[in-house]
């Protein structure tokens, strides 16, 4: 039986690290999977497989190792667990969402595999009349990725707004979502060459923070989000010590809503038409690469 399934990658509207209270945004960019089960194969493989689905280079996701594909075994095996099912697997992915760099792959690949594998499941029989609902399906690529460490807080609003499309407001340590609303913007995206690991990031150093980012998250729950998000990049640039400039450039373009994506290194930045050639001739001057996409209000789909 095979499963084909896909999920968009997402920006950062407030980092949960500090507070535990995320948002996400899904965007344009997707990683997709083919999930192969059966009794006659033997263990639970992985393949990335690096070829475009658009005109974008594509990239691996995983942790430091380029080809780690521990995240999406784990994706498999979590949902066969959940089935008491005992298959082997094969599981190829490609994407075009840069890795390491904030812009959320591990939970695009998390919500993919685990679509992937129920949709092959359902074409077994193995799933019978179980009918799941989003948080369950989400809940699963958030344990898988826990397993894997690739996230710190769970990644809940990160897994929420891949999977469910537009804004998503969440609280990640006991995964509840707060508010999802379809919302349309165009976004600019600047990937700094270097990544970011996750995993790497100094936890600690948010504690001092934590008032403000709540504050950003308050200005959220307002349907603020460009000031939300702003103020959540200002204060996680700084703590962390990392680059503002792409921020600081981005308020003489006109633009009212930008931030570090995740733990970075990638920023985003929500744009008006007139304002977009602006900020992208600033961006260009800071070296890296511009994706210009839009918000996804459609999230995760089963694709066969």
């Amino acid at each position: 039986m095979r499963g084909v399934a896909r999920a968009c990658g997402a920006g950062t509207i407030i980092n949960a690290i500090s507070t535990g209270f995320g948002g996400a945004f899904a965007i344009d960019l997707f990683t997709e999977a083919t999930v192969e089960i059966g009794r006659d194969l033997k263990g639970i493989y992985g393949e990335i497989e690096h070829e475009e689905v658009t005109n974008l280079p594509v990239v691996s996701h995983g942790t430091k190792d380029r080809d780690d594909t521990a995240l999406i075994k784990n994706c498999v095996k979590v949902v066969f667990d959940r089935f008491n099912c005992d298959f082997g697997a094969y599981i190829k992915t490609k994407s075009n969402i840069p890795m390491a760099r904030g812009l959320k792959s591990s939970s695009a690949a998390s919500n993919a595999t685990v679509l992937a594998t129920i949709s092959a499941l359902k074409k077994g029989g193995y799933i019978g009349d179980v009918v799941l609902d989003d948080k369950s399906i989400i809940d699963m690529g958030v344990n898988a990725s826990l397993l894997s460490k690739v996230t710190i807080t769970g990644a809940f609003d990160d897994a929420s707004a891949s999977y469910m499309g537009g804004v998503v407001l969440t609280e990640n340590y006991d995964r509840k979502i707060i508010k999802r609303l379809a919302l349309n913007r165009d976004v600019l995206i600047l990937v700094p060459d270097e990544p970011v690991y996750t995993i790497d990031i100094d936890v600690n150093a948010t504690r001092s923070i934590s008032y403000f980012v709540k504050l950003a998250y308050d200005l959220a729950m307002k349907d603020e989000f460009e000031q939300a998000m702003t103020l959540n990049g200002i204060l996680y640039t700084f703590v962390w010590n990392l680059d503002q400039r792409p921020i600081l450039s981005a308020f003489g373009s006109g633009i009212d809503g930008v931030t570090l994506s995740g733990t970075g290194s990638a920023y985003v930045a929500w744009i008006e038409q007139d304002h977009g050639s602006e900020l992208i001739d600033k961006w260009k001057e800071l070296g890296g690469q511009i994706i210009s996409t839009k918000i996804n209000n459609e999230g995760a789909r089963i694709i066969e």
